[in-house]
């Protein structure tokens, strides 16, 4: 039953498009945009406790951020779609012993952040506002969280960030949201409504948010990771993102997926630390 409840939904939508497609579009969105899962378990929130929490109040919600303090430079990690700061935990164990410190971000409606739903341009913002609270030298980011690290880069070219790791991120906004599109089976007229809503609400059109746009001020020394098996995004977006951002390595895996969770990542990833 679970297989056909986007398509279900996606009818219902559908119908309702015929009598007002701009409320149509306002339930698609709302649904693109809330995250179904990511919320904190027993076990990872235990685990959280271990950090110094600091509380971020940003568009009347609040952002949690974890802290470990270490003497070498500060290292901000910025997780992806329905996950938290908890799927750092291996890395974060790796950067304590070397004696990095850690912030870690919960993004808008995920783990302990508050806000009902969430867009990768309204988590650029947060990381902005985290960015005004601690100086930070690199920033690593998995999947979106790579990507919102990217337009509050490019968006704040005064930060003085030196280095930007993007782990399996997508290169562009249209892809994700054609998927979505092609998943609940809209028709024309929601498609046609929530380009305009996009057009009304954001400024642009869901194709104007790719790399070839959001990466034209960064400054920072990039590493893309990304395995050639990633079926979530596909390696091709690795191959996009090299193209525009000049000052980045592309490093390929084989075999660890979307997520990326493996020491082979993590060596490469102290590798570019350490140049």
């Amino acid at each position: 039953m679970k297989q056909y409840l986007p398509k279900i939904i996606g009818f219902s939508i559908n119908l309702i498009s015929y009598f007002s497609s701009s409320r149509a579009a306002k339930i698609a969105i709302y649904i693109f945009s809330k995250p179904r899962k990511g919320k904190l378990k027993e076990e990872e929130i235990n685990y959280l406790k271990s950090a110094i929490e600091k509380d971020i109040i940003y568009n009347n919600f609040t952002l949690k951020t974890y802290h470990w303090k270490g003497n070498k430079e500060t290292v901000l990690l910025a997780h992806g779609w329905e996950s938290n700061s908890f799927r750092w935990k291996d890395l974060i164990e790796i950067l304590r012993n070397l004696d990095y410190t850690v912030i870690a971000l919960d993004a808008p409606a995920h783990g302990n952040s508050g806000s009902k739903t969430f867009n990768a341009l309204l988590y650029s913002e947060c990381i902005n506002a985290t960015l005004k609270q601690f100086k930070v030298d690199t920033i690593i980011g998995h999947s979106v969280g790579g990507t919102a690290s990217a337009i509050a880069l490019d968006s704040n070219n005064k930060l003085s960030i030196k280095k930007l790791i993007s782990l399996g991120a997508p290169s562009n906004f249209i892809g994700l949201v054609k998927n979505y599109n092609n998943m609940m089976g809209f028709n024309k007229n929601v498609i046609k409504a929530i380009n305009i809503y996009y057009l009304k609400h954001f400024g642009y059109l869901p194709e104007y948010f790719t790399v070839a746009n959001f990466s034209k001020n960064i400054q920072a020394k990039g590493l893309i990771i990304h395995d050639k098996k990633d079926r979530i995004i596909p390696y091709r977006d690795a191959l996009e993102i090299k193209k525009h951002y000049q000052n980045a390595e592309l490093i390929k895996t084989m075999g660890f997926g979307h997520g990326l969770k493996s020491d082979k990542v993590y060596n490469h990833i102290i590798e570019f630390l350490n140049t």
